[in-house]
């Protein structure tokens, strides 16, 4: 079976010395919640549900490749503030300092949900060593970990031409205000926090048709005739990410 590869690069000595918080398949980090579920007849849970599997299973991890040091929508001599600082990194044999700030104003956003989120504040980006490569026809789509963000922040998403695209891609996020109305952490390095999702570029055209209620219960009766795993027996194709 013909496979597409999807090609992460960065600095040597950056990837000899950061071995630990390389790009893997985002299937080697399953939540350990997700895992202790048990899913049968008697006790039916999500670990069952394979369209919510496929979220945590499809695509590739990066990982925070330095700490970062965040004080959010604090207080500071009567203005409230945010401001980042980072860790540095072996990079193209110079020691570059990943605090220096790079951010988008809330002008940018205009009335975007975000803004509010946010706390109206500067929108902090995290800089990015890999540069990633997919074959011609080929684009990703960036999110947050689907089903399995940290609850802190979540990069903005957001679809790259990867087949052209010759350089790093950096990454802004939004702070969860609605959880944390200030905020003072350390992201730390290896925190997973994108979600890389190459897909196939085609152009696609809709349609809207009707069925008849007959051929609606005949569907529904062909679909669910076991007692579990009906998706998974009948309709799901097994995807690999390696």
């Amino acid at each position: 079976m013909f496979e597409s590869i999807i090609k992460f690069t960065a600095p040597k000595d950056y990837i000899e010395n950061n071995k630990e918080y390389l790009p893997v398949p985002i299937k080697l980090n399953i939540p350990d919640w997700f895992k202790k579920l048990e899913h049968g007849v008697n006790n039916k849970t999500i670990k069952g549900c394979i369209p919510f599997l496929d979220t945590l299973t499809s695509g590739y991890l990066l990982k925070m490749p330095v700490d970062y040091y965040l004080v959010h929508n604090i207080e500071n001599e009567g203005i409230l503030k945010t401001g980042m600082q980072s860790g540095t990194m072996e990079r193209n044999g110079l020691n570059v300092n990943f605090g220096q700030p790079q951010f988008h104003n809330t002008k940018q956003l205009g009335e975007s949900p975000y803004v509010e989120k946010n706390k109206n504040l500067a929108f902090h980006k995290i800089l990015n060593p890999w540069t990633i490569k997919t074959p011609p026809g080929y684009s990703c789509l960036f999110v947050p970990p689907l089903n399995n963000t940290d609850d802190r922040f979540s990069i903005i998403p957001g679809i790259v031409d990867t087949d052209f695209f010759p350089t790093e891609i950096n990454f802004p996020f939004v702070v969860n205000g609605d959880k944390y109305p200030t905020l003072e952490t350390t992201i730390k390095i290896g925190t997973p926090y994108v979600q890389v999702i190459p897909f196939k570029k085609e152009s696609w055209k809709m349609k809207i048709g009707s069925e008849n209620s007959k051929d609606r219960e005949t569907n529904n009766f062909f679909a669910f005739k076991h007692i579990l795993h009906n998706y998974k027996k009948l309709f799901w194709s097994k995807k690999s990410w390696k």
